[in-house]
């Protein structure tokens, strides 16, 4: 195992409990006894790769990080939402419903993903929001309007 939670140490959020995360082992950015964020149970967080909730970030419901992928900040995942490969989420960003970022794809700031969008490969999305059924690769990324409404 690479983590436990921490049963002393829990928050409530759209009602459910969150345990915040210790983990056991040296990761490639945490070392060994480190706290980290929190999540509902050991399916919001894969016990194999490198992947880490840090800091204030919460996941729950049915999300998933796995890979080596990383939440950190105050960033939110939840719903069916996924958090894949090399993929980072953090800052104040939300990733929810059935979205999913994977691949080296980077969402940060005050960034709503949701719907069906997926963001990947190389994508920097930053301070705008995706809603519905669009894919954003590195070819669509920063600056852009709210999209999908």
């Amino acid at each position: 195992m690479k983590y436990e939670l921490v049963q002393s140490d829990t928050i409530q959020i759209d009602n459910q409990t969150l345990y915040r995360i210790r983990a056991l082992q040296n990761l490639q950015y945490v070392p060994e006894q480190s706290l980290g964020g929190y999540i509902a149970s050991e399916t919001n967080l894969s016990q194999d790769g490198n992947c880490w909730v840090d800091n204030d970030a919460r996941v729950y419901g049915n999300a998933e990080v796995c890979d080596d992928a990383r939440v950190f900040g105050r960033a939110r995942v939840y719903g069916d939402a996924i958090v894949a490969e090399k993929a980072h989420v953090h800052g104040n960003a939300r990733v929810f419903g059935r979205a999913r970022v994977y691949g080296d794809a980077h969402v940060f700031n005050n960034v709503l993903i949701c719907g069906d969008a997926h963001v990947y490969g190389t994508a920097v999305v930053c301070n705008y929001n995706l809603n519905g059924d669009v894919r954003v690769n590195r070819e669509k990324t920063r600056r852009s309007k709210s999209h999908g409404y």
